[in-house]
């Protein structure tokens, strides 16, 4: 027995920590690390295909927020049962501090709030999004890590030497809490799969997986979004159904089983006809013709307005530019002398 507890995974003895009344979490920093991450490497790789250094920060101002309430509304959706029904508390599901942000949900709605600072520049989601494609998934990975603090998302018990311990916290009051207590000794009550950790590699794996395809292939035109959301949907497949933590199911399994499936068939799909789009697309040449209404076109600007060829007196500058003796024979056509009588 002491042979296989010495063989195991020890967990934090809490994930919450004080400095007077602020409580500091582990979950929160750990999001706040990826968060970090996902902008600094989107950063970096948008630079490398042709982009503006500062925005992919100035994206993240959008699809952050959008992502995080997303996250939260997926949660709270399919995990219905924690928050309503009798002896439950509805506000609680406003404690995101607490744990419980779905991918399903921070994926679409920071898209689409991605898509909004999009449009708002001028750049193409699609080449955006593979720009931020490795760093979303390293984030997920780091994300995982509050997980381990908070002592859930685990799986059956094991006998597995990776197994991971599970202590029983307490809070200064008395109560059990898993999230907000202390452990009270190292006597695990489990031992059992660490799930989060199983995602955690996978996802790693699946960052360098879409590192060396898009260097090797020169992926364009979302596909390196597509692979990347293919490679995490295919990890959580098998990993949702060793998880036994509380969850919504359907026929019986859960319901990440399904989406999980449906999102990984998605995604091949749109990889394949993105295909016939070619190799990756020249982010400078595909951004949008319009000028933002805080630039000033330049006279020789690509991106200037048509009607911005008026001079004021309200000759053109093509005419301006003409040859002398093409005025002059326009002018000679145009007198009176050269008109003829109907």
């Amino acid at each position: 027995m002491l042979d296989a507890l010495l063989a195991t995974i020890p967990s934090p003895d809490q994930g919450v920590w004080h400095l007077g009344p602020l409580p500091i979490r582990a979950y929160a920093l750990c999001i706040i690390a990826g968060i970090i991450v996902a902008i600094w490497w989107g950063e970096r790789r948008w630079v490398e295909r042709g982009g503006i250094k500062g925005e992919v920060t100035d994206i993240a101002v959008w699809a952050v927020p959008f992502g995080l309430v997303g996250g939260r509304l997926y949660h709270v959706i399919t995990d219905n049962q924690k928050y309503f029904g009798p002896g439950k508390d509805p506000l609680a599901a406003l404690e995101i501090w607490n744990g419980g942000l779905g991918i399903w949900g921070a994926i679409a709605l920071g898209a689409v709030g991605a898509w909004i600072g999009c449009r708002r520049k001028g750049i193409p989601l699609p080449a955006m999004a593979d720009a931020l494609a490795p760093g979303i998934v390293a984030a997920q990975a780091i994300g995982r890590l509050g997980n381990y603090f908070n002592q859930e998302l685990y799986g059956g018990d094991t006998t597995l030497p990776w197994g991971l311990e599970i202590y029983r916290r307490v809070t200064q009051d008395g109560r059990e809490d898993a999230l907000a207590g202390v452990a009270v000794d190292h006597t695990p009550i489990q031992v059992v799969h660490p799930t989060f950790l199983y995602e955690l590699l996978w996802n790693l794996g699946v960052a360098f997986l879409i590192v060396w395809a898009d260097r090797k292939f020169r992926l364009g035109h979302g596909r390196v979004f597509a692979l990347y959301v293919a490679g995490y949907t295919a990890g959580r497949f098998w990993i949702e159904l060793m998880r036994t933590d509380e969850a919504t199911l359907i026929f019986g399994t859960r319901v990440n089983v399904f989406v999980s499936a449906i999102v990984f068939f998605g995604a091949v799909a749109y990889f394949i006809i993105a295909k016939s789009r070619g190799e990756r697309e020249d982010v400078a040449a595909v951004r949008s013709s319009g000028v933002t209404p805080s630039s000033t076109p330049s006279s020789t600007s690509p991106l200037r307005p048509l009607n911005d060829d008026t001079s004021t007196d309200g000759t053109t500058e093509a005419a301006e530019e003409a040859p002398a003796g093409d005025v002059a024979e326009k002018d000679k056509k145009d007198s009176p002398e050269s008109v003829k009588p109907e």
